[in-house]
């Protein structure tokens, strides 16, 4: 029998070496733990109720969907918050930065497939002519060699650690993703906080304005009232003193306007000088906001998702960190053309070959491995106190937020009625005043009751309004978690 040729005996080993390989893969186990959410304190019930007349609605009935802002009914505010999405610097930070995240997966998806190079190279060489020592010496021409090589080399996952790598990127994405989610909702919640401010200073202003006019009414009648000899200088100089100060009151609000105007310009990607919104008085009350139960606030909040998406690529960190304690393979060839002819560069004489596998194991490295494992651990468990300390944060929020909602509701009743008793009472000192039983000072205490009163209302009636946006806040701004990219989605998107 013919024994096989040299190269058949080296394609056999080729073979066997890629069978070899196929069978350790597909034998293969990832070391180290699987992932599992952690658990998080997560009460039945919400401890402060809803304000009167809103309902709390089941985890998907009534919750806010889309566009959050659009429950107030504001055209203008609608306008404004739509240019977040688009021009808002920081958002577009997070947008690149979530682009990277997915970039990252493709790099380490990468490691999933062999390495293909070629290097060809055209080489002059000439040996030297006293490396023999004897008699007879080595040829002392120069040739040129041709060479076309090509390597191929695959790192055999055999323990998982390139899978757990793939896997933390995609980890990664998602946790940039959302963050992404959670910087957009951060922005939107703090223009539409800046928004009702102003018209809160809005409301402020026009209450100024109509007291000025009621002052300058008073001073006028302290005036005539001083003709006719029925009152004194003292009542004229305290009437006026009166409405100067309010004028003062009311052209100091305009400072702190401005600053809000300038901050929404600045949060919609705008200089101030392109920004100017039109005066416009709050009204209205807050609308409703489905509140939902405690549960779904865990997949409702980006910022949640986040820290849980952390948690899952540290968990990663540890199977890797587990890996390096296991000997690596390496499979790899060689082959190409290489000849000192130009005509016979690529003929099949010409050819060349070479394969084998590679194992490599660090055997002493004085515990660096033992500390990679502890140091990963010890990052996995500050991100599972991380996110446990996210998910009591976020519970914290929303109770703030509907204990603040129902008490101003319950303030604004109070002081409602003393808005109307302080009115009276001014009513009732202007007519002791008018008919000389009562002071000017009284008359000028009951007017800084009155306004003092109704300025309280309409500050309550603003903070009433920012807390109802700190609370859809709180709440997610109608994200969920199931908004999350998926792995063909990063890929997808990252082409």
């Amino acid at each position: 029998m013919n024994k096989p040729s040299a190269e058949t005996r080296g394609f056999r080993v080729v073979g066997l070496v890629a069978l070899a390989g196929l069978t350790m893969l597909a034998g293969g186990c990832a070391v180290g733990p699987n992932y599992r959410r952690p658990t998080a304190p997560t009460p039945q019930v919400f401890k402060e109720p809803p304000p009167e007349g809103w309902k709390e609605a089941q985890p998907n009935a009534g919750a806010i969907r889309g566009k959050w802002w659009e429950i107030y009914n504001d055209p203008q505010l609608n306008a404004l918050e739509e240019q977040v999405n688009i021009s808002n610097q920081n958002v577009l930070v997070a947008l690149a930065q979530y682009r990277e995240a997915r970039d990252a997966v493709r790099i380490a998806r990468s490691s999933l497939f062999p390495t293909l190079g070629v290097s060809p190279a055209v080489t002059g060489q000439r040996p030297s002519s006293t490396l023999s020592s004897g008699a007879a010496s080595v040829g002392s021409g120069s040739t040129t060699l041709y060479d076309l090589p090509f390597d191929v080399s695959y790192q055999a996952d055999v323990w998982g650690s390139i899978r757990r790598n793939l896997r933390g990127s995609y980890a990664s994405a998602q946790v940039s993703a959302a963050d992404l989610e959670n910087a957009r909702l951060s922005f939107q919640a703090e223009l539409a906080q800046f928004y009702f401010q102003l018209h809160g200073l809005d409301g402020d202003a026009d209450l100024l304005q109509r007291t000025v006019k009621a002052y300058e009414e008073y001073l006028q009648l302290t005036k005539d009232r001083f003709e006719l000899g029925v009152a004194s200088g003292a009542d004229v100089a305290q009437a006026k003193t009166q409405l100067d100060t309010t004028k003062a009151q009311l052209i100091d609000i305009g400072v702190q306007r401005a600053q809000f105007e300038h901050a929404v310009a600045i949060l919609i990607g705008k200089p101030p000088a392109e920004l100017s919104i039109p005066p416009m008085v709050l009204k209205t009350p807050p609308p409703p906001v489905p509140v939902g139960v405690p549960s779904a606030l865990l997949e409702r909040r980006p910022d949640i998702a986040a820290s849980e998406r952390q948690v899952a690529a540290a968990n990663e960190q540890i199977g890797i960190a587990k890996a390096a304690f296991f000997p690596s393979l390496l499979l790899s060839a060689t082959g190409g053309f290489e000849t000192t002819s130009l005509s016979q560069w690529l003929t099949w004489p010409s050819r060349f070959w070479a394969v084998g596998p590679q194992l490599a194991e660090t055997l002493f490295e004085g515990g660096k491995r033992h500390a990679q494992l502890d140091l990963e651990r010890a990052a996995y468990d500050a991100t599972v106190a991380n996110y446990r300390q996210t998910v009591l944060t976020a519970f914290q929020q929303v109770e703030d937020n509907l204990a603040a909602l129902r008490i101003l509701e319950q303030e604004a009743a109070a002081e409602d009625a003393a808005v109307a008793d302080a009115e009276e009472s001014l009513a009732i000192s202007t007519d002791q005043y008018k008919a000389g039983i009562a002071t000017y000072l009284q008359v000028i205490t009951a007017q800084t009751f009155a306004l003092q009163d109704e300025r309280a209302a309409v500050d309550i009636l603003t903070r009433r309004m920012t807390a109802s946006v700190l609370l859809i806040e709180a709440l997610g701004g109608g994200w969920d978690a199931s908004q999350l990219p998926a792995k063909s989605e990063i890929l997808a998107n990252s082409k």
